[in-house]
């Protein structure tokens, strides 16, 4: 999956970089100074681990991104207000009820299941950053946590990073983990991320929820940096349904146990170290997220090359990979070019039809803006029966080349977002 999206992230902007960042796939990995512990509260459902919560031994520098909906749940406003100061302690997440569109009454409830937290650590209030996931609309409930508050404190260990990651799926069908590690100034950095996402996906920034935790020493203004940068270049260039959440965030904290030389302005090659480490761990959930998107059954990269700009690239990869026409022939695996053809034209971007190549993978389908033939569609129908291959097209008209990963869409997304609420 990596190897074959690869330039989704490398190609970005025209950097080349080899990777300095040791990537363990499946191999969990402890993040010196962390602690996390997972309980089933029966939020929603019974019999299921459904709330988390991720400590830190102190306080620590601590960086979020956050949804651009206008429409934004309680656990977003409150942490958005807390994290002014880049600093935390824990991340308190539920699945279940999203605490969206929930008024004054939400924003409320979701304070005092932070109380709850710093009462039963012994930490400011301030230092809890909160996270729902779930049905919008719908109060959380507070007896829930208050019951299962000692279960959930008494429980944290290092090696429960999994049990958190998997409390917070909702129509997820597997666990989505990252880990990683590098050195810096000979010292060994380590990083875990977890996400969940299925369905709601467009992130403009993040539609899903995910969590890094690090021991790297690094101040704010470097860590925000680096996240902001990984998280454009993964996170916002997927898409499984073209949706953008109420709940959409991606917080990191690092502990800065790693003992690293510390990184700030004056270290520009070790934040650089950070940087694409941190981009390779958002870059492996990202894949994931659209591995596991909603009655998927193939993963697809829009290539747009040939633009006058990037931004104009993006936006014909973008159009082209949210459109439902174009996503129901990859699940039927109808090489309907055409479709892509008219994705193109109402993008917004000037465009010359005249100049316009189409590939399905390697094989070409269009040429200046016609029809290859019969026997050019058979081969490019071969190429659509795969998992996963690329979408190639070629505007002619100057050097802005972007990536979009998306899925395709299938009778099952429907019937999954039929009967969410039930």
């Amino acid at each position: 999956m990596i190897e074959t999206l690869s330039s989704l992230i490398d190609g970005y902007g025209g950097r080349e970089r080899e990777s300095r960042t040791s990537i363990t796939n499946g191999v969990r990995m402890n993040i010196k100074g962390f602690s996390y512990s997972a309980v089933a509260a029966s939020i929603k459902y019974q019999g299921r681990l459904d709330l988390g919560l991720i400590y830190s031994e102190k306080p620590c520098v601590t960086a979020g991104v956050f949804t651009t909906n206008q429409v934004k749940a309680a656990p977003v406003l409150i942490d958005i207000k807390r994290l002014k100061e880049g600093r935390s302690q824990a991340i308190l997440v539920n699945s279940g009820c999203a605490n969206a569109c929930t008024g004054l009454e939400g924003k409320k409830i979701g304070l005092a299941t932070s109380s709850l937290v710093s009462k039963a650590l012994s930490i400011p209030d301030d230092m809890v950053l909160l996270s729902s996931t779930g049905v919008i609309g719908q109060q959380l409930d507070i007896s829930a946590f208050e019951q299962h508050m000692d279960e959930l404190v008494n429980g944290l260990s290092s090696e429960n990073f999994g049990k958190v990651a998997e409390a917070i799926m909702t129509t997820d069908t597997v666990v989505k983990t990252a880990y990683a590690s590098i050195f810096i100034g000979g010292k060994e950095v380590k990083l875990a991320g977890m996400a969940k996402g299925s369905g709601m996906i467009m992130p403009n920034m993040a539609t899903m929820l995910a969590f890094i935790t690090t021991d790297v020493q690094i101040s704010f203004p470097e860590l925000h940096k680096s996240l902001l940068f990984g998280v454009e270049r993964t996170f916002n260039r997927i898409t499984i349904d073209g949706d953008t959440s109420t709940n959409d965030m991606v917080l990191v904290m690092a502990s800065g146990k790693a003992d690293n030389p510390w990184i700030d302005g004056d270290s520009p090659g070790n934040q650089l170290i950070f940087q694409d480490a941190l981009e390779d761990v958002l870059k492996d959930l990202a894949l994931q997220l659209i591995a596991d998107g909603e009655g998927a059954t193939k993963m697809i990269t829009i290539r747009v090359c040939g633009a006058k700009e990037n931004c104009e690239a993006e936006k014909v990869a973008r159009t082209i990979a949210t459109s439902n026409l174009v996503k129901t022939a990859f699940f039927g695996e109808d090489a309907n070019w055409g479709r892509i053809m008219a994705a193109i034209g109402r993008s917004g971007v000037r465009i010359y039809e005249e100049r316009v190549d189409i590939a399905f993978g390697d094989v070409p389908i269009v040429k200046n803006g016609l029809f290859l033939g019969e026997q050019a569609e058979k081969e490019a129908t071969e190429i659509l029966k795969g998992k996963q291959f690329s979408v190639c097209i070629d505007l002619k008209d100057g050097a802005g080349c972007e990536e979009v990963c998306t899925c395709d869409f299938s009778v099952d997304y429907v019937k999954i977002n039929a009967d969410y609420r039930s």
